[in-house]
């Protein structure tokens, strides 16, 4: 799978989401930044990005994926600190 499908599916099931996906072909690093995080934990915000992603993961289709999810004003606080 390319980066650039699974972005795509990650913007499309989370409307109002920004992501960059970076990868080799089977493990992806993600960052999704979007107000749906807003008072989420981490853990439920990572469920919330891999619930986009249907069975490609338990599949195999997408071996290991990485993510990292902001509301904007967290991704502005990390972008300052260079922290990606």
């Amino acid at each position: 799978m390319e980066p650039n499908a699974i972005k795509e599916l990650i913007e499309a099931g989370l409307g109002g989401c920004e992501a960059q996906v970076t990868g080799d072909g089977s493990h992806f690093d993600a960052i999704v930044v979007g107000e749906i995080f807003d008072g989420m934990s981490l853990l439920n915000k990572q469920r919330t990005v891999y619930g986009t992603l249907g069975d490609r993961i338990t599949s195999g289709e997408i071996h290991a994926l990485s993510i990292k999810a902001y509301t904007p004003a967290e991704w502005e606080r990390a972008s300052k600190l260079q922290v990606s």
